[in-house]
């Protein structure tokens, strides 16, 4: 522990209770300073409970150069975070606090037992142990006259002196979970470069039938692939963007996994062309010539649906999906046969942003020093979603906004002993 040479500890003010603000705090703590930690929510982490309400994806254990390319076009930004604490640290660290891990099939890293909150009890034990105090149902309300921070609280509005402060109100995404995205507008009045939040990880909407949404909403679509032929703006199209996985039908369209992975370029076609087409493979398996030969062979007295399950193994949903989609395409079998391989949907829009997992855009990196510090508000430092990046689910999310806290607490200790030596 550093032993600051003023009469008393240098105090920061910690705005956030999610990984980020809560890493930062651990890094700060015990550099000796005092910590105090606001959340509009009654407790912290609640995004991060319910992230692992279905087994808590810390990390991935995928090659190194393979994680870094998950951030696309922010990778530059997020590698310097990521060197000093990475995947394999950071599983290091969650064993430090009596929670083991292993690696799951598809690579994505857990704890054993993929719960959340015994991880969370056991960091928010040590952290108080340590000095941090934690301040609940503090909502963040900008600057007074005299650069004090206002807070709303149940007692009123208060004001905080702090040393040094770190923003980490994460994204847009889950408000009821306390990130609403209210802080943009009061980073702007201070002209800080913030790019417009959207969602990420996200479903999407489609047209579909009345008929369909009652019979199919809700049912998983496994083995199957998506092609993105918009995307390719090669010639011959023949390296279209593929990826397989699965998805499921929703009340009002498409999510889930293989959604979620595809959701940043999906977006972004809509975004620019007004909607996004991608093609459903519902053999990936097969070849072209072969599902032609199945669907060719006499069908005699089946029906459609007895017909291609029994020669291709097609049913339910994915014969629902042809139906609504390629209807026309029965009465011939050379294009039934290319509808199976292809499918054409259209997604119109994405869904409401409050719906994603999490959220794109934030503070920008321009707006930033190299240790998270807004270059506008020298003392004012950014962690988390709240930064203008985005990531596939897998546990990069995560990895990520634990990296940003720890580079914004080690940023500000070195900003307060500069200060320290004016």
């Amino acid at each position: 522990m550093v032993s600051w040479p003023t009469a008393r500890p240098p105090v920061v003010a910690i705005i956030g209770g999610g990984p980020a603000g809560l890493m930062a705090a651990e890094i700060l703590i015990a550099g000796g300073v005092q910590v105090n930690v606001y959340d509009a929510m009654p407790s912290v982490g609640r995004k991060f409970l319910l992230a692992g309400k279905g087994g808590m994806n810390i990390t991935h254990s995928e090659p190194y150069s393979d994680f870094l390319s998950r951030y696309v076009a922010r990778e530059q930004n997020i590698t310097p975070l990521l060197e000093a604490f990475g995947p394999d640290a950071l599983r290091n660290w969650v064993e430090s606090l009596g929670v083991s891990t292993f690696v799951g099939s598809s690579g994505r890293v857990f704890p054993t037992d993929m719960k959340a909150a015994p991880l969370l009890r056991a960091w928010l034990h040590r952290l108080r142990l340590a000095g941090v105090q934690f301040h609940m149902r503090h909502r963040w309300i900008g600057w007074n006259d005299d650069g004090g921070l206002r807070f709303t609280t149940s007692d009123g509005e208060q004001s905080v002196i702090a040393d040094a402060t770190i923003l980490a109100l994460g994204g847009g995404s889950w408000a009821r979970l306390g990130s609403d995205g209210a802080w943009v507008k009061l980073l702007e009045q201070r002209r800080i470069p913030v790019a417009s939040l959207v969602p990420s990880n996200c479903g999407f909407n489609v047209a579909l039938s009345t008929y369909f949404q009652e019979r199919f909403a809700g049912h998983y679509l496994k083995s199957i692939a998506i092609a993105l032929p918009d995307l390719d703006d090669s010639a011959d199209k023949t390296n279209t963007f593929r990826k397989q996985g699965e998805f499921v039908i929703s009340a009002n369209g498409v999510e889930g996994s293989l959604i979620y992975a595809l959701s940043a370029r999906l977006r972004d076609r809509i975004a620019s062309h007004g909607s996004a087409r991608l093609h459903l493979d519902l053999l990936p398996d097969w070849s072209p010539q072969r599902v032609l030969a199945e669907v060719s062979h006499p069908r005699g007295a089946r029906s459609w649906s007895g017909h291609l399950q029994s020669r291709l193994g097609l049913k339910g949903v994915k014969v629902g999906l042809l139906r609504e989609f390629a209807s026309d395409d029965f009465a011939d079998l050379a294009r039934l046969a290319i509808a199976i391989k292809a499918l054409p949907i259209t997604l119109t829009s994405a869904r409401p942003i409050d719906e994603a997992i999490s959220s794109a855009g934030g503070v920008m990196f321009e707006g930033l020093d190299q240790n998270l510090m807004l270059k506008a508000i020298p003392g004012f430092f950014c962690a988390g979603e709240m930064l203008d990046w985005e990531a596939p689910t897998g546990g990069y999310l995560l990895t990520a906004c634990f990296a940003s806290g720890r580079k914004a607490g080690s940023g500000v200790l070195k900003w307060l002993e500069t200060q320290l030596e004016q």
